[in-house]
């Protein structure tokens, strides 16, 4: 469900020469995500980085264990929940990623993900 460990993270940012935008990033950085490094730029959010990096699944749901990631992108609709450094319920859409950050997958109304827990 969440990104395998041992397998070669993507980065599916758009570069040149296909960048319309010309955007210029900075320096890059890492987080974990689930215990696993994730790259990312100044200014991005958890939930960019974590879809740049082709994960998709943040958490699951407390009915179903159904599979959450994006989908408003700007903190509407609660599917982008994780646990950041301890915290439960953060938007992964709207938490700015920063370098070292620890971030977990969640399950349900506030639990890290069994698979992933302490």
């Amino acid at each position: 469900m969440f990104h395998a460990h041992g397998t070669k993270m993507k980065d599916l940012r758009i570069r040149p020469p296909f960048e319309a935008a010309e955007i210029e990033r900075g320096e890059p950085f890492e987080f974990n995500f689930a215990g696993q490094p994730v790259t990312a730029y100044l200014g991005e959010t958890i939930g960019t980085a974590l879809t740049a990096a082709g994960i998709t699944t943040f958490r699951v749901t407390r009915q179903g264990g159904r599979p959450r990631g994006i989908f408003c992108g700007i903190g509407i609709c609660f599917d982008c929940l994780v646990v950041v450094e301890g915290r439960l319920n953060q938007r992964a859409c709207l938490t700015p990623a920063r370098p070292g950050l620890e971030v977990q997958p969640q399950a349900g109304a506030g639990h890290l993900e069994p698979e992933f827990g302490d």
